[in-house]
């Protein structure tokens, strides 16, 4: 894997947030490719339980300053980075105080969802990529982690289809357990469809379950990775009925080399 670039875009990371399935794989994958000496990039939210001055947290003043159009509302875009210490790998954060200053991550004290995760999800998406383009950095693989991220491979496929930078990047999903059981604002659909992507693409966003954002995440998605044991029996069929090269389930013990052959198997 040496000299390849690849981009990871995920809703939790260690050492961040708290240490679960997707924050250790979101930090484990790319270190074990940072190894093999290829070149990474992490992109993660800035949410307000993030201690910036423990992290150090700083802001990149040129990449700051846009605007992002979500539910035609402008949001103005703040980049944050980080190095984790060690491992010579810097962590993109994207900020904005609306949508990331709260205390937590996807819920309140109670545990109930905050009522904007969807749009947060859009403005995440549309910031990571604005931000690639302002670096000017090509990936050879975009890699998801996490729900919060799911929107990406949706907006990469439709709402910057025709951006040459990413005209041979692709796509890998990584899919985990069910993480929340509620449904987010049922005016997502909507809200993706405001940003020119067709209904009949995302038509799983009628109903906006944990299942249907990963069911829409992965038909825009090159390929996908099983990435917990507890993926629900309805959504692995999907994922192998789907027609996408998919990765089965890997322990712990054994993913760097599964993951990196399949990486392989997508050109690199």
């Amino acid at each position: 894997m040496k000299e390849k670039r690849i981009l990871y875009v995920s809703s939790e990371v260690v050492p961040y947030l708290a240490e679960n399935e997707v924050s250790l794989m979101s930090y484990d994958v790319p270190k074990m490719i940072n190894d093999q000496g290829g070149q990474i990039r992490i992109f993660m939210p800035r949410y307000g339980n993030i201690n910036e001055r423990r992290h150090q947290l700083h802001e990149v003043i040129r990449l700051s300053g846009m605007n992002l159009v979500v539910n035609d509302l402008d949001m103005p875009l703040i980049i944050k980075v980080a190095s984790i210490p060690k491992e010579r790998i810097q962590v993109y954060f994207i900020d904005n105080d609306e949508y990331f200053k709260r205390k937590a991550t996807f819920a309140d004290e109670e545990g109930v969802l905050y009522p904007d995760n969807d749009e947060r999800a859009i403005f995440f998406a549309k910031g990571v990529v604005e931000t690639v383009k302002k670096l000017n950095w090509v990936p050879d693989i975009i890699h998801v982690h996490g729900w919060l991220a799911a929107m990406l491979p949706i907006y990469m496929k439709h709402y910057y289809k025709n951006e040459a930078l990413f005209s041979e990047t692709k796509i890998v999903t990584s899919v985990y357990g069910q993480s929340f059981d509620e449904n987010l604002d049922l005016e997502m659909i909507n809200k993706v469809k405001f940003d020119g992507v067709p209904h009949e693409n995302i038509a799983d966003l009628e109903t906006p379950n944990y299942e249907n954002i990963l069911k829409a995440s992965i038909l825009h998605s090159d390929a996908v990775i099983i990435a917990s044991e507890n993926v629900s029996p309805s959504l692995t069929k999907f994922i192998e009925s789907s027609g996408k090269p998919f990765l089965p389930f890997t322990t712990k013990d054994a993913f760097a080399e599964a993951y990196t052959n399949f990486y392989k198997t997508m050109g690199l």
